[in-house]
């Protein structure tokens, strides 16, 4: 791949892909107010960091677009700990417990989730393919950063319970989407790394059901939402070459 294509696939990955949570099935009309941030922020200090990163002459290589994708991440997993540092100082003990096994749940993910990607990415070759990788590496830390950040904007406010996702249709149907993607992809994974996917997804369901108690119907929509765009995406890059 060229330097001038590979740095508009950099380009478009880093505005379109990260919309994906909302344009992922036929219901981005009705999950948007939900999903809407996924969209790369302009005004965010770490995202315009790593745009500048990616515009970069020195870092026009797969290599040097990965690193900046990389430190990115970095940066949001250091805004993440900060944010929940704050949110478990504003909360009861109670709550505070439950956000730290939330948190324990997410790192426990994303380190299964890592493991899933590098076996899903093995299945495909190509420069583009390492950018699609960098970038689902990055954007669930960016997410959890966002959605951390969300909750101590509010944690003063009464609590809103969500009801049970069999109550909200919104959460059915993306819960029913999510499951279809999820075997999709079980699937189309070589034999020997289908339990890599399988550990991901558990260690993805333990998460969701420490932090859903935590949160409200919407963000509990933009968890349910990325999960459906990202095993969307991957079930439809396995084995392309």
């Amino acid at each position: 791949m060229t330097v001038r294509l590979l740095r508009r696939s950099v380009r478009s990955l880093v505005s379109a892909w990260s919309l994906a949570a909302v344009l992922v099935t036929g219901l981005a009309s009705a999950l948007a107010p939900g999903l809407a941030h996924a969209e790369v922020s302009a005004a965010d200090p770490i995202d315009a960091g790593m745009r500048a990163c990616l515009a970069r002459a020195d870092r026009s290589s797969t290599a040097g677009q990965v690193q900046c994708m990389d430190d990115a991440r970095t940066a949001w997993r250091a805004a993440a700990d900060a944010a929940l540092a704050q949110l478990v100082a504003k909360t009861p003990p109670a709550q505070q417990r439950r956000w730290r096994a939330s948190q324990q749940k997410w790192v426990a993910w994303r380190d299964a989730e890592d493991t899933m990607l590098g076996a899903a990415f093995a299945t495909s070759s190509g420069s583009s393919y390492q950018l699609y990788e960098a970038d689902m590496r990055l954007q669930p830390v960016r997410d959890r950063a966002q959605a951390l950040r969300g909750s101590l904007a509010t944690a003063a406010d009464k609590p809103v319970r969500a009801r049970a996702c069999s109550a909200d249709a919104r959460c059915e149907h993306v819960s029913y989407d999510l499951n279809r993607y999820y075997r999709q992809l079980y699937a189309r994974m070589p034999k020997h790394a289908r339990a890599a996917v399988a550990r991901a997804q558990s260690a993805w369901r333990a998460y969701r059901d420490a932090t859903t108690p935590l949160i409200d119907e919407r963000a509990r929509l933009d968890l349910l939402g990325a999960r459906l765009a990202t095993l969307k995406r991957l079930s439809e890059t396995v084995n392309n070459r």
